[in-house]
């Protein structure tokens, strides 16, 4: 069978099963070559000098990495032009990046991560790119901040390109998840994996221990069950993994099952916790559900939280349907 473009699939989604906008498509398509540009810069490494930090602080208070400006300068000048958007959030701006007047204008919104987990990056472990597109609310002509702030339902798409050994971009339209690997030699996105299904069941869970002295209770009962295997109440042996990429550990997730949680606790409780949710957790919520999976922030669905900052922290617990809901029942148990 003849390999399927990232192009020719949205095509056919837009032709065949109505599923998608003709902008949409477009935009999709920009997004993605401009995550081709990220993983050539990436793949360069030391021998491109885009390695360590680049002297800055984004608004998150985070240092800078070389490679978390350079992203975001690609992902800004490949989606400004393009006549698809009204504005651009990125977790490394302060605000949001108004289309310049003397470019055409579109309905839809962009939100991105343009490099999660770029610690890792110095140390050659996965990285990658999280995005998410909302529709601009009607009449809107120049969106401000407010105007980003829409429930994780209201996401028309959304999904993130992993720079590993192989460069693989993940994508929902609201009708499953679909998988494309980069051909490197073609230069194109070519479909690899269709409705990627998460296993309602687990035995691998993803969290940072070296926090487990800060968690609350809920987590610890959760994780020193898992912790306890065969010997404990479930009676079962369980794996811990741990990228510190999210999107490296969620891709597992989807590849194969599991759990993944950043809870809340005593280090990030002020903040509301660690992960952002316009940029990180809603993507990957709307990912996981349409996989099969589960996405909570400890107490309900996290694409039914109602945002109130472009840059709002929440706890996530994602993945494996069975395991999410039984660490949700615990934190509901312990606010009862």
């Amino acid at each position: 069978m003849k390999p399927i473009s990232l192009t020719r699939f949205l095509i056919e989604e837009q032709r065949e099963k109505g599923q998608i906008a003709p902008d949409l498509r477009l935009l999709i398509e920009v997004v993605a070559r401009a995550c081709k540009a990220i993983s050539i810069q990436i793949g360069k490494g030391a021998l491109g000098n885009v390695l360590g930090n680049a002297g800055a602080v984004n608004v998150q208070g985070e240092a800078q990495k070389k490679l978390d400006v350079l992203s975001n300068e690609i992902l800004l000048d490949a989606n400004e032009w393009g006549g698809h958007l009204a504005a651009i959030a990125s977790e490394e701006m302060d605000d949001p990046h108004l289309i310049p007047h003397r470019f055409p204008k579109g309905n839809y919104l962009l939100v991105f991560d343009p490099l999660d987990g770029s610690s890792n990056i110095d140390v050659n472990v996965s990285v990658g790119t999280i995005f998410s597109v909302l529709k601009c609310p009607d009449g809107v002509t120049d969106p401000g901040a407010d105007d980003f702030l829409q429930p994780g339902t209201q996401q028309v798409a959304a999904g993130y390109t992993v720079y590993g050994p192989s460069t693989v971009l993940v994508l929902t339209l609201g009708d499953g998840v679909h998988q494309f690997t980069l051909d490197r030699e073609i230069g194109s996105f070519v479909l690899t994996q269709s409705d990627l299904r998460i296993p309602a069941d687990t035995a691998e869970f993803a969290i940072n221990m070296s926090n487990q002295r800060h968690w609350e209770a809920p987590v610890q009962r959760y994780v020193g069950e898992l912790v306890a295997g065969k010997t404990g109440p479930r009676k079962k042996d369980f794996n811990m993994r741990w990228v510190a990429s999210m999107v490296a550990d969620v891709h597992r997730i989807l590849t194969r099952g599991g759990i993944f949680m950043y809870p809340v606790d005593a280090k990030c409780r002020d903040k509301g916790g660690r992960l952002r949710l316009l940029y990180e957790a809603n993507p990957m919520a709307f990912i996981v559900e349409q996989a099969g999976g589960a996405a909570t922030d400890g107490l309900g669905r996290l694409l039914e939280v109602q945002p109130r900052g472009l840059h709002q922290r929440v706890p996530v617990f994602l993945g494996s349907k069975n395991e999410v809901e039984r660490v949700t029942g615990y934190h509901r148990e312990a606010i009862a």
